[in-house]
């Protein structure tokens, strides 16, 4: 073929060639300029049908004018009735070859990945669907301008062809289940394939790998991807995300068009990227301790609530101390009552040192023991027994505090040392009460919030100015005001004055400006000052795994993506088999599109505790945007039967049910809601969702004017929930979004 003249091209030399064709450099003798031939194979154009498919294919896309579509001068063929196109040819290499050398940097990918996207949005504004986008067809030139070679081939070679070509695994590790299928498709193929891509640019594999084409097509149809920031942690997460919403296995869950991926490539910050990835690298605290609950071995067995208090108390004091990582008091008293092997406790919560504890209580006579053990060889690096008087108890906890510091070898500096010796009240009484109001709200039910405000305010009236009490208060009526056990405008003002009350008595109390920022989040919708206050909370005790864990709810909500994995890696560090802060993995990729890794982190969290029903209620909520609605009704089932009757609950199963397409079920669960709200408060905002679901969009919105009156603090959620995705479009939609405030 070298030296040979067709037409009036002269074949100078092969450039490449594969199973859908063979491309040579030639001159064009009529126009002297350089041009690439591609000769397609005689099976592809031996068919007159599809012969004229293609034909009309070439037509369409030669006359797609764009920077990042590769030419198309004309097309022709033979005298021996040979078909081939001429298309501009260009100096530089493929992304295929630039991608064997290595993955690439963040800028480049995301660069390439755009100007891909931007040729498809000519192809498909003209309704032409590319239907083989693949680094081999993806052309960088030497100044770095991407073109996008092939349009029309794929069609023609059909989709019944695709797993038949031997040597062609990378065509169908690209593919699209649905064009895998061989059914109708549209633009949202070109968009799939180009998130394998992109994964791939990231990574340097595929996502979809097998021995042979057919393991490849299982793994396309009904397995999830590996992480990417399991194989690339400089990699921001709103990356991930798009790369992942992208590859969506129901085209419906894809990008609704290319410009829309454009506008969250160009939204991503690759610096917070870079930063994310050294804040992991960063050095770690020099010293690491887990305090257990005590043991109560008061002759009454009475004193639990007591023993847990000890434990909580000196837990708060040592997170001041830099340097320190201290675990939360949910992951430490996750082994309560559990004999389990202390270097088994030292492996799964990262530490090096255990403190354990026991306390006798005899009347008015106080026993106080204490030891912090080294979890490599048992070795005890210190140990001290108390018996004192009740009045001292104060007294002993400054004392165990400052040993543990002076045996992990942990120099203070004078604002710590008194932070740690620092107390709340003198009150005994008080004291007392503060304890078993803590008992009460680490229960996390209605009845353990309300039982706990009952003793806050006991230790209040012993104790006029204990802002923790207060702060106790505030707690409660948040979490009562979330789970809508109370109407928000009930909930949260009380929440409001009491944290406002700590603050008055105390301006460093780290949890009363957390619980703060949780009201103006939730209920105030006041982001700005929100966040003041969590980054405030933060910054007076950067071990409140609390203040972590919510700051990166606000995140995630306002569309931070990646500044919200940060913060709520920093809470699972600090609290890592806290059950809430592992659902909060589960919310993040709920809330970001990532559903087969939401049900994954929920269904790893509920291995930890199978009645817990945040887990259980995300996991749901996943289920049902994987359309596996009979899963998400059993979750919802189980969380009505575990939480009672909780009003979102079963509003919850009626939104699974509606989804479902079970419409008498449906309006039963309706007829639930309107007997409920007789009673007690009923979230409108899945009442709304209700009827969403259903179709009935003025009723929908009805009912979501409804939840802006009940200032219903889900209404934080309208932004990213993809329960709304049917309505989005819709302009009242557009309206509420700024009522609230996310819109300006």
């Amino acid at each position: 073929m070298i030296g040979k003249t067709i037409s009036h091209y002269k074949i100078l030399e092969k450039l490449g060639g594969g199973d859908m064709g063979v491309v040579y450099k030639a001159l064009d003798t009529k126009l002297k300029r350089t041009v690439a031939l591609k000769f397609l194979p005689s099976e592809l154009t031996r068919d007159p049908e599809a012969k004229q498919r293609f034909v009309q294919e070439a037509q369409a896309a030669s006359s797609l004018d764009h920077p990042n579509i590769c030419t198309i001068h004309e097309i022709d063929e033979t005298e021996d009735d040979q078909m081939f196109i001429c298309m501009a040819c260009y100096e530089g290499e493929t992304l295929k070859k630039k991608i064997e050398r290595g993955p690439l940097k963040l800028e480049d990918v995301v660069d390439i990945a755009i100007q891909v996207a931007q040729g498809l949005t000519k192809a498909h504004s003209q309704g032409i669907v590319h239907r083989d986008i693949k680094p081999a067809n993806i052309f960088i030139t030497e100044d770095g301008q991407v073109k996008i070679v092939d349009f029309g081939l794929a069609k023609l070679a059909g989709q019944t062809r695709i797993t038949k070509i031997g040597t062609a695994v990378g065509t169908v590790a690209y593919i699209s289940p649905d064009q895998a299928r061989g059914g109708e498709i549209d633009h949202r193929t070109d968009i799939w394939s180009l998130g394998v891509v992109l994964y791939e640019m990231l990574t340097g594999q595929l996502p979809f790998k097998g021995e042979h084409e057919e393991a490849v097509l299982y793994s396309i149809f009904k397995e999830e991807p590996q992480l990417i920031r399991h194989l690339r942690s400089d990699a921001p997460e709103a990356l991930q995300q798009v790369v992942m919403k992208m590859m969506q296995k129901e085209p419906r869950r894809r990008y609704e068009d290319v410009e829309a991926l454009i506008a969250d490539l160009k939204s991503i910050d690759l610096k917070l990227g870079s930063a994310a990835s050294s804040m992991i690298a960063e050095e770690k605290p020099s010293s690491s301790i887990a305090v257990l609950p005590f043991v109560d071995m008061s002759p009454q067995q009475d004193q639990e609530y007591f023993c847990d208090g000890m434990a909580e108390e000196l837990i708060n004091s040592l997170t001041h101390i830099k340097g320190v990582r201290v675990v939360a008091w949910t992951s430490a008293f996750s082994f309560k009552g559990r004999d389990t092997d202390i270097r088994e406790i030292g492996r799964k919560l990262n530490v090096e040192t255990l403190l354990q504890g026991s306390v006798r209580k005899a009347g008015k006579r106080l026993r106080i023991t204490a030891k912090l053990v080294n979890v490599t060889d048992g070795y005890h690096l210190w140990s001290e027994r108390y018996d004192r008087k009740m009045k001292d108890v104060f007294a002993i906890q400054d004392e165990v505090a400052l040993a543990i510091v002076a045996n992990l070898k942990v120099n203070l500096l004078g604002e710590e040392k008194a932070a740690i010796v620092r107390r709340h009240t003198n009150d005994l009484e008080a004291y007392n009460f503060y304890l078993k109001g803590r008992y009460y709200w680490n229960k996390r039910t209605e009845a353990g919030f309300q039982k706990g405000i009952e003793y806050f305010q006991q230790a209040i009236e012993k104790d006029a100015t204990y802002a923790l009490s207060y702060a106790g208060i505030a707690d409660c009526y948040n979490l009562l005001g979330w789970y809508c056990f109370l109407p928000p405008k009930e909930a949260f003002p009380r929440a409001m004055a009491a944290a406002e009350k700590a603050l008055k008595m105390d301006d460093s109390l780290a949890e009363a400006h957390t619980l703060l920022a949780f009201t103006r989040l939730y209920y105030d919708w006041d982001w700005k000052d929100a966040e003041r206050k969590f980054k405030r909370a933060i910054e007076l005790n950067p071990g409140y795994a609390t203040a972590h864990h919510w700051y990166a709810e606000y995140l995630a909500l306002m569309g931070r993506m990646d500044e919200g994995i940060m913060e709520a890696k920093q809470a699972l560090e600090f609290d890592p088999l806290s059950l809430i802060i592992n659902t909060l993995w589960g919310f993040l990729f709920y809330f970001s599109g990532q559903y087969d890794q939401a049900i994954e982190q929920c269904q790893k969290t509920l291995e930890m505790d199978p009645k817990f029903v945040p887990a259980q209620f995300f996991l749901g909520l996943a289920y049902v945007q994987k359309s596996m609605f009979e899963e998400a009704i059993t979750e919802f089932q189980k969380t009505i039967s575990l939480f009672g009757s909780s009003t979102l609950m079963v509003a919850a199963l009626g939104h699974a049910y509606a989804v479902s397409g079970k419409r008498d079920e449906v309006q039963k669960v309706l007829g639930e809601l309107k007997k409920i709200s007789k009673q007690m408060y009923v979230p409108s905002y899945y009442t709304a969702a209700i009827y969403a679901d259903l179709g009935e969009k003025n009723q929908a919105f009805e009912w979501l004017e409804k939840s802006y009156e009940e200032r219903d603090n889900w209404l934080v959620y309208l932004k990213v929930d993809p329960i709304w995705d049917s309505v989005r479009s819709d302009p009242r939609f557009t309206a509420l979004l700024k009522k609230i405030g996310f819109e300006k």
